[in-house]
């Protein structure tokens, strides 16, 4: 199973959201082939009401241990409860570009 689809199972189980996506990143970072290290998640979830911004990070991070245990490397995350979710129009802004780090075109020199 992929590092995406764990990571999808887990969250539908523990936070039964109303929306979700997880989107490997990791082709838009300097890193080999298929690493599965950088990932954007956007959770909208009502278990998010009675937290606050950093709570759902922390959280979310605790959920996530293992991944990171496994190679997980890097994680943008959009945790909204369902009113903040419709107030934003149901949107979230793209990730930037990565600049620097492991260069795919000189790795064979």
């Amino acid at each position: 199973m992929s590092r995406k689809n764990r990571i999808e199972e887990l969250l539908n189980h523990e936070l039964a959201p109303v929306f979700l996506n997880v989107e490997d990143e990791s082709g838009q970072h300097h890193v080999p082939e298929n690493a599965q290290t950088h990932f954007k998640i956007t959770v909208v979830s009502s278990q998010f009401s009675a937290l606050s911004r950093l709570a759902r990070h922390r959280l979310l991070n605790h959920l996530l241990k293992k991944e990171f245990e496994r190679g997980l490397h890097a994680l943008s995350m959009h945790l909204f409860t369902p009113e903040e979710w419709e107030s934003r129009n149901k949107n979230v802004l793209n990730s930037p570009s990565c600049k620097g780090g492991f260069n795919r075109e000189n790795q064979n020199s």
